[in-house]
């Protein structure tokens, strides 16, 4: 690989700030912000707006639609097709 075009690849914190919930990966991403991680040692930090923990999807929280009351409101204003 060449070293020159490539960005470093360093470990980093994610932090949820919904959840309150961080981990430790790696990453090509950077910030001027650094956090203590659990080791002691310091490592830059990435806020993000949502993760596995506080996404509905995976926290079982989504909402479910009515589709059957769209279809019938379709079919009544457009026909329905034979």
């Amino acid at each position: 690989m060449n070293n020159a075009i490539h960005p470093a690849y360093a470990p980093v914190v994610f932090r949820d700030r919904a959840a309150g919930h961080a981990f430790l990966t790696r990453s090509t991403m950077t910030s001027e912000r650094t956090i203590v991680w659990q080791d002691g040692a310091a490592y830059p930090v990435v806020d993000v707006e949502i993760s596995d923990v506080s996404h509905p999807f995976f926290t079982g929280n989504q909402r479910v639609l009515d589709t059957a009351g769209r279809v019938e409101r379709f079919e009544r204003r457009y026909g329905t097709t034979a």
